[in-house]
């Protein structure tokens, strides 16, 4: 059964990612989905394809496709399986069997309807179909209207790996609808939550005396509370990618938790612990990594496990033990010549990108992966 969308309470806001002739717009509001000036810029073209998964095509689908035939001769609609666990080879080659069937040429328009997992695979899709379509990103969960749908970043797992193959493909738009947010469950909410929290400690000092004080209020999904969430971290983010795309650098810093996160999901298995879980215990090790290599105070170490524990999200880690912790983290994008990078915090508010002894990390996952 579709989800009904209700009429926007306020206006839509509109950030850019200014990247040049790849800039494009990210619009933040209510009822985006069922409004057709929504799509405006997204180029016209003879075919579409939406490409959605199981749990959320039933939802929002059916009124999109009609919708996006206003644009489009022809649009049809690939369902994917739902979860981490398919975000690989094998369901990246169902969207291509489905281009492929369709006759979709360079000019078809492909609109990534889901969370993080369609997002990152549809765009991989994007940039590898006839070596390269456009691409609309709709994300449907928090976690992917704060983070994944914006900057670029596309592709799939590896068994040793997490998101180890892909391409840098920009969208034409990313269209936030926080209307869909209402169907979002509970879990999902707080994985959420983690790219939100993740913002005032890499770049936001205020931003994250803010989340401490809204947590609540977020968690209750208060609409105004979410809309400055979203926006707050979409403009953070927009600053950051604008300056540093292909994340030769600055970047980088967008990755606090995701070295543990990444090795957390390698390693129990996708879909074990949803991103944001591994993000959020990311953060908290990371955080406390930064303490005892005397970058940041305990106090500091502490507010970033306290807000996160608060969220609903594991301050704890599995344990893997040392050594293998180590191999997973290894396999990291940013590793150089095997050393492993972190992105470790200097203040509330900012980061740094460099390596830590073996000794000091192994000492921060036998307090907290014990």
């Amino acid at each position: 059964m579709s989800a009904v969308l209700a009429p926007p309470a306020t206006p839509a806001e509109t950030l850019t990612i200014a990247l040049g002739d790849r800039s494009y717009p990210i619009r933040i509001g209510e009822g985006l989905l069922g409004r057709a000036d929504s799509f405006d810029g997204v180029p016209r073209s003879a075919t579409a394809v939406v490409v959605s998964n199981t749990t959320v095509a039933p939802l929002y689908a059916a009124p999109l496709l009609q919708l996006l035939k206003g644009r489009h001769r022809q649009v049809e609609l690939i369902e994917l399986p739902d979860g981490e666990a398919h975000k690989d080879w094998t369901t990246l080659n169902l969207v291509f069997d489905g281009l492929l069937k369709l006759g979709a040429d360079r000019k078809t328009v492909l609109y990534a309807l889901g969370g993080g997992v369609v997002g990152d695979l549809t765009g991989f899709a994007a940039a590898s179909y006839m070596r390269g379509v456009p691409f609309v990103q709709l994300p449907t969960t928090l976690l992917a209207q704060v983070d994944s749908s914006v900057g670029g970043k596309t592709g799939i797992n590896h068994p040793l790996g997490k998101n180890m193959i892909g391409a840098f493909h920009q969208p034409v738009a990313v269209i936030a609808d926080l209307d869909t947010l209402a169907t979002l469950p509970d879990r999902e909410l707080r994985a959420g939550l983690a790219e939100v929290i993740k913002y005032g400690p890499i770049a936001d000092a205020a931003f994250f005396a803010w989340t401490e004080a809204n947590l609540d209020t977020l968690l209750g999904r208060d609409p105004q509370a979410l809309r400055h969430a979203v926006r707050r971290s979409c403009e953070i983010k927009a600053e950051v990618v604008a300056q540093d795309e292909r994340e030769a650098g600055l970047r980088a810093i967008l990755n606090f938790g995701h070295t543990f996160g990444h090795a957390i999901e390698a390693g129990l298995g996708y879909g074990e612990w949803l991103h944001g879980e591994g993000v959020g215990c990311g953060m908290v090790l990371a955080a406390e990594l930064s303490a005892r290599l005397g970058l940041i105070d305990d106090d500091a170490a502490g507010r970033v496990a306290r807000l996160v524990e608060r969220a609903g999200l594991p301050v704890h880690g599995p344990n893997f033990g040392g050594d293998r912790w180590l191999e997973l983290m290894r396999l990291d994008k940013k590793a150089e010549g095997g050393e492993i990078k972190f992105v470790l915090l200097e203040a509330i508010g900012r980061a740094v990108v460099r390596a830590a002894p073996d000794a000091s990390v192994r000492a921060v996952l036998e307090a907290r992966c014990a």
